[in-house]
């Protein structure tokens, strides 16, 4: 008799490790087996044979008619649940898909030599891009929107199947998978093959067979959890829009995709390729200080100049300049009407990120600020105060400004349904299309892509889903509304995501296809923020930035952790984070308690503490030590 350490694939196993069970068999490391787990059949994944333990075992039911994971997939298993720490169950269930018992093998049909005769030459830029990512190392293109990075991928893609390896390109939502499949598939034809959590359970079951069975160098693409896939020979692994927040998972484990794809890097010996317009602070610091490739790409693909383009910053407190419309300036309506009688498109984008209402003093640019953290003081209507969700800081919400001591400060907020029906008054005769998070399935910009991309759109209104990598050639006005809201959120990083979200709705407009304008309307047309995002002043903004965070003790000085406990009422909640704060190592630094962002969730109250370490492992010693009811988030990419 034969015994194995299986880890089993279930959100109902809460251990810290495998489970032992026996068979007749000699069987693979990496074997995909069916087993018994309490009153069900469960899959798991063998992880190493051990010696015949001293107690009863269950023995294993069967082994699932498939190939062994790769190596790398059960070494990838180990580290993962050691770096951001998680139960056996739910880090099984990062490698295998839900209904793997019903695989089988499937004949596997020889795949076409791609076609690259399609390629587009590359550019003078391109090409020096591509000589400089060379060995197998980590590379950084800082490339501005429109400047090709896509095209660089597909040839770095080349030259990694003519080695035999595959490639994974990431993209950091599913919207985005359509665009990048269709450009793929014309070069690559089959070998090109894209998992996603809208495809049905069967096609998911039906790549992921393929992926795992296939002898042939491949082109997987997806989000983030494309990187367990079970792909043999990875030579390539891109990251695309690297900077985009979906990049962090949200749910146990809390892993930043990053951290993994270098880590398959590494197991791998790969190129790990990171491409963004505004490239994260941190990610950019530690390519600096590690002295990896940062390439820049600063001109267009296309080999043409620049087309005009216009960028005006309007003042939402010059009110002469909103005598047609509360929402739309005179700037703004101007240039709308312009495209749409030349029978382009207009793009009007509301930065909205949160719940958070922006808090402005009309006559000067006050804003609220915790003199703890330097983070955005939030108000709470129900109380009229403003509060520090990273310290606790409370004070009461001001009738006047303490800045300039006039009573002109302001609550505002504002929705797209808002804006949508101020578009209708102004432009009866536009076609108008929403795109928010409250589109039907059949509404969202993924599926509409290609009506709009044909122009079949005239004003096209959203929020965050259009700031990213779609091509618009017929787009020759950009708005971006409230572009305050970012950097009223209560985070170190609000001003990073302002900076990000005006540079890459902005970089929607001047691609090479039209002349383009692009206003931005804000309550503070004074701040540095928004002036380095309208003038491309990236240089200025990161040491800003990077300064700021050093101060404040903040990454990539510091490594984070965020600890949330949910009780039933506020009082309890309250009580069970000071008691935890307290208990706190001294060496640590501890930030609150405070009430989570969302303090009530579910029925819930939410209390939270912010723990800072020189040193990683202290907060995972922390993580291991936790009372029993308390969540944790290492990495956290913000703190709310």
């Amino acid at each position: 008799m034969n015994y194995y350490e299986v880890w089993v694939r279930s959100s109902h196993y809460h251990g810290k490790t495998g489970l032992t069970y026996s068979h007749e068999s000699d069987l693979n490391c990496g074997q995909i087996v069916t087993i018994p787990l309490r009153n069900e059949t469960v899959s798991g994944i063998i992880v190493r044979q051990v010696n015949k333990p001293g107690m009863a075992t269950k023995g294993i039911i069967s082994a699932v008619n498939l190939p062994s994971l790769p190596k790398h997939n059960l070494d990838l298993m180990f580290w993962l649940k050691a770096y951001y720490p998680s139960s056996v169950g739910i880090i099984t269930q990062q490698f295998l898909p839900a209904d793997i018992i019903k695989a089988n093998l499937t004949s596997q049909e020889t795949l076409p030599v791609p076609d690259y005769s399609l390629l587009p030459k590359l550019n003078q830029e391109q090409s020096l891009a591509y000589k400089t990512i060379g060995d197998n190392d980590t590379y950084l293109i800082h490339g501005r929107t429109g400047s090709g990075k896509t095209r660089l991928y597909m040839e770095l893609a080349k030259d990694t199947i003519a080695q035999g390896r595959s490639t994974i390109l990431l993209t950091p939502e599913i919207s985005l998978i359509g665009q990048l499949e269709n450009q793929f598939k014309n070069i690559f034809g089959n070998r090109v093959i894209v998992l996603h959590s809208t495809l049905t359970p069967k096609q998911r079951l039906e790549r992921w067979t393929q992926i795992l069975s296939s002898k042939e160098p491949l082109v997987i693409i997806g989000p983030r959890s494309a990187l367990f896939t079970p792909l043999k020979q990875i030579g390539l692994i891109i990251i695309d829009e690297e900077h985009e927040p979906a990049y962090k998972q949200e749910q146990a484990p809390y892993y930043l995709t990053l951290r993994v794809a270098s880590r398959v890097r590494s197991l791998c010996n790969a190129k790990l390729v990171l491409g963004s317009a505004t490239p994260l602070i941190s990610d950019y610091y530690m390519a600096k200080k590690l002295n990896k490739n940062i390439i820049r790409l600063s001109t267009l693909a296309n080999n043409q100049g620049p087309p005009k383009l216009i960028k005006q910053v309007v003042d939402y407190k010059d009110r002469t300049l909103f005598d047609r419309s509360q929402f739309l300036s005179k700037p703004l309506i101007t240039a709308i009407e312009k495209a749409f009688s030349s029978g382009l498109q207009s793009l009007l984008y509301l930065n909205r990120r949160g719940t958070a209402r922006v808090v402005v003093c009309e006559t000067c640019d006050w804003q609220a600020r915790c003199p703890n953290c330097d983070l955005p003081l939030t108000y709470h209507g129900d109380n009229h105060s403003l509060r520090c969700h990273n310290c606790g800081f409370v004070m009461a919400a001001p009738v006047s400004c303490p800045q300039c001591k006039n009573p002109t400060v302001k609550y505002i907020s504002i929705g797209t349904k808002a804006v949508v029906d101020e578009a209708s008054r102004l432009f009866p005769q536009a076609r108008i299309q929403r795109f928010d998070a409250d589109n039907l399935k059949a509404e969202r910009i993924e599926q509409q892509y290609e009506s709009v991309k044909n122009g079949n759109v005239d004003i096209i209104i959203g929020t965050q889903m259009l700031a990213k990598g779609f091509d618009l050639p017929k787009l020759s006005v950009v708005g971006v509304l409230m572009a305050d809201t970012s950097l009223q959120i209560p985070d170190y990083t609000a001003n990073e995501r302002t900076y990000q979200l005006i540079q890459q709705v902005v970089g929607r407009v001047g691609r090479g296809h039209v002349d383009g304008t692009a206003i931005v309307q804000t309550y503070q047309p004074n701040n540095q923020t928004i002036a380095d995002a309208m003038n491309d002043n990236w240089d200025h903004f990161y040491k800003t930035e990077l300064k700021e965070r050093e101060s404040f003790n903040f990454p990539p000085f510091i490594h984070l952790l965020k600890l949330t406990v949910r009780r039933a009422n506020p009082k309890n909640a309250e009580r069970a984070a000071k008691q935890l704060a307290d208990a706190i190592p001294d060496h640590l630094i501890v930030d609150g308690p405070a009430p989570a962002f969302h303090e009530k969730q579910d029925g819930k109250y939410r209390w939270q503490l912010i723990i800072k370490a020189k040193q990683r492992s202290h907060l995972l010693a922390v993580i291991a030590n936790l009372p029993a009811g308390w969540s944790s988030d290492i990495d956290p990419i913000d703190l709310i």
